[in-house]
């Protein structure tokens, strides 16, 4: 039986991506005053959406990082159930190692949230029916949290207006796990269970993504808990059949935030030269077949698997399919193809095709929430995405996507094949791979089409843990028995 969900508690880009408010941006700042800052995030927390209801003109949420919390008082390594990377942050070296952010992608070299740039303590983001209605809620967000001092604004990521495309041009969105719980994933079962769906309904248990329910291991995900001295106004719930414990965690997830550069010049020039004809003419049917294949999707969103041969918009946002019983060896989409590595359906070990199959690839989704930005933004004609992603776990979901699937060379039995479209190269030959009978086709040398500018790991709290964190005095210093 499914969850019942707090959405009044939830906040609301945990529930929906705003797909109806087109215009937004991202506002990163810096708690320069603590004492100033909390009555300033007390009146933005006002305005915060909760997820009981699609907003029709705008939208605002709000997370924290590691360090903004301690600014506010709350040290989190202290505190019982927050991860090790959320604490140590995505600029830890041995993390950056891991997700593959060294060389010109190291945090020494990013625009925001490395160590030679103002530190990230709070991102608001912003969202809204169109520009007029965005410039408004900006400046009512301007004059609620950032007149009084304390807060300091590090920087404003502006984002194009929405679309179902992404800079390189293929339709986005697609593949979004379905929470269990909300409506969508209600109509989605319903839907495979009368015949409608082939039975592989993208349902995710609530607990993947939202702090409190049950998991895919159907287990509660390790959560904030703090001693019930910590809270003697009592905002907090309390931990359910544990010893009282305030529950920091309940109806809060972990948001991902990572700015990619996409070299869209790049991506298309370098498959335009690569696919020329003998007589040196440009091939435009073979440039866009191996875009396709190097993204496992046509441009309109049709999936290869589907429609291997050509483009066809009837299928474009197809969803329903598996590798194993159509495509196991990668003749219809290459092994290596960013959508086979994201998203591996059924096809992982130990027993590809199976349920068990399915099991494990829902223990690693992550719900993606991301804008594109450019060519008419704050970067002048630079293009790219502002990744945003939502998990109960870091670690377990997208770090493991980002380094076991997406950066991994030998992913899928492949030997120098790191994802073709995002992955970095760290300077070492990259191979795709086009499988075919009787001879594949190896593209070598591929170039780095995506570069990392700024990232950081943030704590998105429930409503009532938001009041919380900006309106309750400073936790007391925990006893050494209470910490970790």
């Amino acid at each position: 039986m499914a969850a019942t969900l707090e959405l009044d508690d939830i906040q609301g880009i945990v529930v929906r991506g705003y797909s109806g408010l087109a215009s937004s941006c991202f506002l990163l700042l810096t708690i320069a005053d603590p004492a100033a800052a909390r009555p300033a995030l007390g009146r933005l927390a006002q305005r915060v959406t909760n997820g009981r209801a699609e907003p029709l003109h705008t939208a605002v949420n709000l997370a924290l990082t590691s360090d903004g919390m301690g600014r506010l008082g709350l040290r989190t390594a202290d505190v019982e159930g927050f991860p090790e990377e959320f604490v140590s942050g995505m600029t830890d070296r041995d993390r950056s190692r891991f997700l593959g952010d060294v060389g010109d992608d190291a945090p020494e070299h990013w625009r925001w949230g490395g160590p030679t740039t103002p530190p990230v303590h709070v991102l608001v983001m912003l969202y809204a029916r169109d520009e007029q209605h965005l410039d408004a809620l900006e400046a009512e967000v301007r004059r609620a949290a950032l007149t009084a001092g304390g807060l300091v604004e590090t920087a404003r990521l502006g984002t194009a207006e929405l679309t179902d495309r992404e800079p390189f041009g293929f339709r986005d969105g697609i593949s979004q796990p379905l929470i269990e719980g909300l409506p969508k994933a209600t109509a989605a079962r319903t839907a495979a269970h009368t015949g409608a769906g082939d039975g592989q309904a993208d349902v995710v248990k609530a607990g993947e993504f939202i702090l409190g329910y049950p998991n895919e291991y159907g287990l509660l995900t390790d959560r904030p808990l703090l001693p019930p001295a910590h809270d003697a106004d009592r905002l907090l719930p309390r931990e359910a059949g544990g010893a009282g414990a305030a529950d920091l965690g309940r109806n809060g997830t972990y948001l991902v935030c990572r700015q990619l550069h996409q070299d869209v010049e790049g991506f298309w020039g370098h498959l335009e030269e690569v696919t020329r004809r003998p007589d040196g003419s440009c091939d435009p049917a073979a440039r866009d077949a191996l875009a396709a294949r190097m993204v496992g999707r046509w441009p309109s969103g049709a999936p290869l698997v589907l429609a291997p041969l050509r483009d066809d918009a009837e299928r474009a946002t197809d969803n329903d399919f598996g590798y194993v019983a159509t495509d196991p060896d990668g003749l219809r989409c290459p092994l290596g193809a960013h959508i086979r590595r994201a998203h591996p359906r059924d096809s992982l070990d130990p027993e590809p095709g199976s349920a068990r199959s399915l099991a494990i690839d829902r223990r690693h989704r992550i719900l993606r929430r991301g804008r594109a930005y450019g060519p008419n933004g704050a970067e002048g004609g630079e293009r790219g995405l502002h990744f945003l992603c939502l998990n109960a776990n870091i670690s377990r979901q997208f770090e493991f996507v980002q380094h076991t699937w997406l950066n991994n060379p030998s992913f899928n039995g492949l030997c120098d094949g790191p994802d073709p479209l995002v992955a970095p190269r760290r300077g070492r030959p990259a191979t795709f791979t086009v499988q075919a009978r009787p001879i594949r086709t190896r593209h070598r040398d591929l170039p780095q089409f995506v570069s990392v500018r700024g990232g950081a790991y943030f704590f998105l709290p429930g409503m009532r843990a938001l009041r919380y964190l900006c309106w309750s005095t400073p936790a007391p210093e925990p006893d050494a028995g209470e910490r970790r």
